[in-house]
């Protein structure tokens, strides 16, 4: 899984206005989704469409898991797994109801609703973004502050990297992604954002040793959410909450179970998710616990919390990334979280 393209503000944002224009249409599209349709009449399941952030892979197991598994069906829904890429643009399709749910950052999601998206994030995908800093092992920068003058490959406007430099008072170069490990492999000093589910993995199976700074270790630390529109989640609440349920469900089940069927679609569909990708990606995501959080700090599968959400906001205004703070329900609901589960507390 790629680390740049999941989240592209800028790109987002300059597409805004023709979002707007296109808000109450649809185009064609070869998946027809909830909105398109009306209610199910007795057993049919409900047709949904999920966005994926980019193609097929492990992070996005607990939703192969769920539909593997049977999850959604049994809970009522028909979901099409939509594939993502460069060109996904989850926040505009769930805006202009091309799909029904997608992922992203909360950051990410926050900033399209100020700029006037109807988006609404209805649970976490994971407690800790798996964004980081790859270097080589023998590189001399051990912490953030050792970036200080150095240059990183990243995608230039993410919400950390002003946060890194803010926070230790310092400031690094930054060379535009090129969503690749060519550079890397070939200069023992050169560093680069990664995912620190996959990347250190692909280097590693090339015979370079790295270490990782995950920048939520760092202070910036949003939430991977689910969000839907606004208009979806009053049209179809009872929906939104079965979906948020067997999500939840099929991560445990994902990372502690038997995921041979999840593994096998993913496999199909993205060809590049070796086992060893997978395997590596699922270690990752237990070690940093990056799906199921701190239990001793409160969070857990699918959690979300109006704490967390409201210092997002604050830190965003702070960075000068907002312009001011919004109210939490613009751009989140904490009610479709399974009511008496560990997922309800906080």
């Amino acid at each position: 899984m790629n680390s740049g393209t999941r989240s592209r503000r800028k790109l987002c944002l300059a597409i805004l206005a023709a979002a707007a224009v296109s808000a109450c249409s649809r185009g064609p599209d070869s998946t027809k989704t909830a909105a398109d349709q009306a209610a199910p009449q007795g057993p049919e399941p409900l047709k949904v469409g999920f966005q994926l952030d980019w193609y097929p892979a492990a992070e996005h197991g607990g939703h192969f898991q769920a539909v593997a598994k049977g999850y959604y069906r049994d809970a009522g829904l028909d979901v099409a797994i939509l594939p993502g890429g460069p060109g996904a643009h989850g926040l505009v399709k769930v805006a202009t109801g091309r799909a029904d749910f997608a992922m992203g950052r909360c950051d990410d999601v926050i900033l399209a609703v100020r700029q006037g998206l109807p988006l609404l994030i209805v649970c976490a995908q994971m407690q800790h973004d798996p964004q980081a800093i790859m270097l080589h092992e023998a590189s001399p920068v051990r912490s953030f502050r050792d970036l200080d003058g150095r240059s990183v490959m990243c995608d230039i406007g993410e919400g950390w990297i002003k946060f890194i430099e803010v926070r230790y008072a310092m400031t690094f170069n930054k060379i535009p992604m090129d969503y690749g490990l060519a550079q890397f492999m070939g200069d023992k000093n050169f560093i680069q954002q990664c995912f620190i589910t996959n990347e250190p993995y692909l280097a590693a199976q090339q015979g370079v040793r790295t270490r990782s700074l995950l920048i939520a270790d760092g202070g910036y630390d949003p939430y991977r959410v689910i969000y839907t529109s606004h208009a979806f989640a009053q049209s179809h609440p009872a929906a939104v909450r079965a979906f948020v349920a067997a999500t939840i469900r099929g991560y445990r089940d994902f990372l502690y179970g038997d995921s041979s069927g999840a593994r096998r679609t993913i496999q199909a569909e993205n060809p590049t998710e070796t086992p060893g990708v997978i395997d590596f990606s699922i270690a990752a995501m237990k070690k940093h616990r990056l799906v199921e959080g701190d239990p001793a700090k409160g969070e857990d599968v699918g959690l979300i919390t109006p704490a967390r959400m409201t210092a997002m906001l604050q830190t965003l205004v702070q960075l000068g990334l907002l312009d001011a703070a919004i109210p939490l329900e613009r751009f989140v609901t904490f009610d479709f979280l399974p009511s008496g589960s560990a997922a309800q507390k906080g």
